[in-house]
């Protein structure tokens, strides 16, 4: 049911990163913004950032990684073909030298893509997304908009490429991946579970999505003026021939629901730091060190938060799709957990079951301290 190793370790590593909380003056939620956008949800391709996701598909390092780019079905192809020409541009020697420094220039590039737009050949400045993407993780920080200083050049590649006709004769394409979004991966319902079993809430959300997406997903939130908005940096959903449809179905939730929920997990596990720093402190018991990407998550609070994530989603599964589909999606998770190092994710999500069993007309957040001191025992 899910990928190679090599793929789900990369996107664990970026689940895991994530961007931080930015500060409020990098992004500018207008009164007018938040009218616009309150209760709303939406998915997008966005033009500046599938052309920088395609420049970065033609460098060297792009046409070596699969695990980066997705390299297979005729999208890829097409991009391969049309832009041959000008693989050997200044600006994709330049973008492939920033891959080869740090994997983490991939975020930065795409993630300030939404800082701009495209008017005609020109890029204009986004009034709402002023430097979207300046850290990761807190731990990694940048101090300026990377887009900005390569402006020129990222028009007069658009230009001399002619990336406007690529991105209108491909929108059909484009639309298809929106719907099927809408079909299959059911973020309403996400949303509005979440926000039914946990106290914190959010005001919008923005999945920004590419076709050249593979195992590099991320997310963050921005809070500007008293409002809150989640984004989420994802590839198409999933259609394996090979599953039914709704296993088809569970793999794309899956790889959302994951991905939204640690924005309600977070507060809750903020809140109680000191008692899982304390319990989950003998990393030994809970996570095998030897296993290639357990190194992102280095302390007791996220490890806690990655079993969190995932435990959650087998109750959301229970309520959604009921027992009988329960099992199969626990087994599943059980394998998958396990394979990237979290050792105790049965006992985890057979505590959590219980406790909300316990708890019935609780927010998760209510019995939190009460479910984390069962693993004292």
């Amino acid at each position: 049911m899910y990928s190679t190793m090599k793929k789900i370790i990369l996107s664990i590593l970026f689940i895991a990163i994530g961007f931080s909380s930015f500060a409020q003056e990098k992004v500018n939620f207008t009164e007018k913004f938040k009218r616009d956008n309150h209760g709303k949800y939406k998915i997008e391709i966005n033009e500046l950032k599938e052309l920088l996701h395609i420049m970065i598909a033609i460098t060297n390092s792009g046409k070596e990684n699969d695990d980066m780019i997705e390299q297979e079905g005729q999208y890829y192809k097409d991009v391969r073909s049309y832009f041959k020409p000008f693989e050997n541009e200044p600006i994709i020697k330049t973008f492939d030298s920033l891959m080869n420094v740090s994997i983490y220039n991939y975020i930065f590039l795409t993630g300030n893509a939404i800082s701009y737009h495209f008017k005609g050949n020109k890029l204009v400045k986004s009034d709402v997304f002023i430097f979207p993407a300046n850290a990761v993780s807190g731990n990694l920080k940048i101090d300026k908009n990377p887009i900005t200083p390569y402006k020129t050049q990222i028009e007069a590649f658009a230009k001399k490429a002619n990336f406007s006709k690529f991105y209108s004769d491909h929108k059909p394409f484009y639309k298809g991946i929106i719907a099927e979004y809408e079909k299959k991966a059911n973020l309403g319902k996400q949303w509005k579970w979440l926000e039914n079993n946990f106290e914190t809430k959010k005001d919008s959300y923005l999945i920004l999505c590419s076709p050249l997406i593979k195992g590099l997903n991320y997310t963050g939130q921005f809070n500007n003026n008293n409002f809150s908005l989640i984004h989420m940096n994802l590839p198409p959903v999933d259609n394996d021939a090979n599953l039914t449809p709704l296993e088809n179905e569970l793999l794309n939730t899956r790889v959302m629901f994951t991905e939204i929920d640690h924005n309600y997990v977070g507060a809750p596990t903020e809140a109680n730091k000191e008692l899982i720093n304390q319990i989950f402190a003998d990393r030994k018991k809970w996570v095998d060190e030897k296993v290639y990407g357990i190194s992102a998550y280095p302390n007791p609070i996220k490890v806690f938060d990655e079993y969190m994530t995932y435990a959650v989603f087998v109750l959301y599964c229970k309520d959604r799709y009921g027992d009988v589909i329960l099992q199969k999606v626990i087994k599943d998770i059980n394998i998958q957990m396990t394979e990237r190092g979290f050792t105790k994710m049965k006992m985890f999500t057979e505590k959590l079951l219980q406790a909300r069993l316990s708890n019935p007309n609780q927010k998760i957040d209510e019995w939190y301290p009460q479910f984390i001191k069962q693993f004292a025992q």
